[in-house]
């Protein structure tokens, strides 16, 4: 399902002034092949780890997004393997408030990358994010179980799934 984030703000205009639908903040840069993605959100506060990363993208995504807070550390969380393994796992999306890296291997990858830049270096593999906790990006809350919509015009982030709007034939 193609889902864009202008209809769905048009068809939900009520939730966006109740909050129940939010405009994620940010300076997005789409890195995969792919330049829309949506699901379910889980939620990582990697504090500079890939490892939680990597166990993540191993199990079956289902058509979820991994959303991941760097927390400002310049460090990669993300490259062609682990890019790789999200899609083999069946993961709609990966959206980083942070860096990845490989971009021109991500460039050729099914699948919706966004992140709010590159970094050569690589994270550490060790262990020490937090799984599926609420994160703020800018002032914006995500929380785990939460629905991503992205497309290039933005990022969207609902407490309940969204239906797009229905189309009419003229």
């Amino acid at each position: 399902m193609d889902v864009s984030t202008s209809d769905l703000c048009d068809q939900h205009a009520a939730m966006l002034i109740k909050g129940d639908v939010r405009v994620l903040p940010g300076d997005w840069v789409w890195f995969g092949s792919l330049r829309h993605c949506h699901g379910q959100i889980v939620t990582l506060n990697a504090q500079g780890c890939n490892g939680e990363i990597r166990a993540l993208l191993a199990e079956a995504g289902n058509g979820r997004v991994l959303i991941i807070d760097a927390g400002h550390n310049p460090l990669a969380l993300l490259g062609d393997n682990l890019a790789a393994l999200a899609m083999r796992s069946g993961w709609a999306g990966i959206l980083i408030n942070g860096n990845v890296r490989d971009t021109q291997e991500l460039a050729r990858m099914e699948l919706g990358i966004i992140a709010t830049g590159c970094w050569p270096v690589r994270s550490n593999n060790e262990h020490g994010g937090i799984v599926q906790e609420a994160l703020t990006i800018g002032d914006t809350p995500v929380f785990p179980g939460d629905w991503l919509y992205a497309d290039e015009d933005g990022v969207l982030v609902s407490r309940s799934e969204l239906h797009p709007p229905a189309r009419h034939s003229r």
